[in-house]
């Protein structure tokens, strides 16, 4: 884990973040608590990443990002109390996305900018297109949420489509362009600290 500032801190339970060594964490974002970060997760400027209100029984449950997970400029994570978040391998969450848990976030999953998540579950590959608003349902596999949808109920999730060649296309050039950048500023990193 590269982060020079104190960006990385415990909830008032004493959770600390876990973060695996590999990880990529922008010295402008915010983790805080019962945070898990798994190997090249790249979490950019300015993103809150916060695991800190306790359930009944006193224990804050985990906001976990798996591998090679995206977490771009001003995304907001929390959860309600004893509520967890996943978002699982290789999804990215794009500029200002806001994810309130209990919500679970499949591999491979694409959330734009601006689009919101409440108390949703969305399987491998789905796309969530920008300022699209879901709460309160499951999505199936490789679904498609068009930008500005607003998704709350069953009857909503019948009259979506699955995601194109096209768009699952791009949501893998998103990933391989954020994977090279974090590389990248892992190097610069790596350089300044050796110059010191």
């Amino acid at each position: 884990m590269i982060s020079p500032c104190n960006n990385i801190r415990p909830n008032l339970v004493g959770d600390f973040p876990e973060i695996h060594p590999t990880a990529l964490i922008d010295p402008s974002a915010q983790v805080i608590g019962n945070v898990k970060v798994g190997k090249n997760v790249f979490i950019a400027p300015l993103a809150v990443v916060r695991s800190d209100e306790p359930g009944h029984d006193g224990k804050v449950s985990p906001i976990v990002l798996e591998e090679e997970c995206n977490i771009q400029d001003g995304v907001i994570m929390h959860s309600h109390g004893g509520d967890e978040v996943l978002i699982g391998a290789r999804t990215t969450v794009a500029h200002g996305a806001a994810i309130h848990g209990p919500c679970q976030i499949r591999e491979g999953c694409f959330i734009a900018m601006r689009s919101t998540l409440y108390s949703a579950s969305l399987e491998a590959g789905v796309w969530v297109g920008m300022n699209a608003t879901i709460i309160t349902v499951n999505l199936e596999a490789y679904t498609y949420v068009p930008a500005g949808a607003v998704i709350r109920s069953n009857r909503d999730v019948w009259d979506l489509r699955l995601v194109s060649d096209k768009e699952r296309a791009y949501m893998e050039n998103v990933l391989l362009a954020t994977n090279r950048l974090r590389e990248d500023y892992r190097r610069m990193l790596i350089a300044s600290a050796e110059k010191d």
